[in-house]
């Protein structure tokens, strides 16, 4: 074993450990090769934004990282856990207890209040009634929307729907927060007070990730990973986030 790699598995303070991954679908009698061989350690606490051109593998690496998908070979370890081990059951249940996901298109229960959407991973997760509406409310007054918790998405701005979302993804306290083109269909003004949202996020502890092919929105990211045919090309540390 050399250093590197020596070093590599005794940082403890890994929260991501993606090992010489390889992902390959097949497409009729052609093998696509999504991700090639990938490497990638995120320690906890980190704020990182992955990028690249279409085709790079950044989707299939963010489906893996949200244990949305398995890789064909290599490992991913989440929080010291072999998620290449897991079936689904207790990939859902990783999904459910350790990642939280916001999307570009929020994906909100129209006939639920800010206050029930928020709630719902937790009646997944086994949460009581009381419980359940003590810690919505904590999270929905956290992302500034502590007076929308009765609202429907139809009665709120998407810049308020996207906090809802990220409210919901926060709510099961996760270790990593997994963010896909969070600001696609939102404004400039409504993107940076998103983005703000999340670097307070991150101050607070915890392990934020997001996808964008928007170069001013990673800038808010203390790193950038960018991918090219499935492969990291290029790893990025800032030390002063861009205005």
């Amino acid at each position: 074993m050399g250093a590197a790699e020596g070093a590599y598995l005794s940082d403890m303070s890994s929260l991501i450990r993606v090992k010489d991954v390889w992902k390959t679908y097949q497409v009729g009698q052609q093998q696509v090769h999504a991700l090639r061989g990938l490497t990638l350690d995120i320690s906890k606490g980190e704020y990182t934004a992955l990028m690249g051109p279409s085709g790079s593998g950044k989707s299939t690496l963010m489906n893996m990282l949200g244990c949305l998908d398995t890789p064909t070979s290599g490992s991913y370890h989440l929080a010291g856990e072999d998620v290449g081990t897991l079936d689904d059951d207790a990939l859902a249940d990783i999904r459910n207890r350790r990642i939280g996901f916001v999307f570009q298109t929020f994906n909100l229960m129209p006939r639920y209040t800010a206050l029930e959407n928020v709630a719902l991973p937790m009646v997944y997760a086994g949460v009581g009634r009381t419980a359940r509406t003590d810690r919505a409310k904590e999270v929905l007054h956290q992302v500034g929307l502590g007076d929308r918790m009765d609202h429907r998405p139809n009665e709120l701005s998407g810049g308020q729907r996207q906090r809802v979302a990220v409210a919901r993804a926060l709510v099961n306290r996760p270790d990593l927060l997994l963010a896909d083109e969070p600001t696609g269909n939102l404004d400039t003004k409504t993107s940076i007070e998103i983005m703000t949202l999340f670097e307070e996020i991150q101050a607070a502890g915890n392990t934020v990730v997001i996808v964008t092919h928007e170069e001013d929105i990673a800038a808010h990211a203390r790193r950038v990973v960018r991918l090219r045919d499935g492969v990291v090309s290029s790893d990025e540390e800032r030390r002063t986030v861009e205005a």
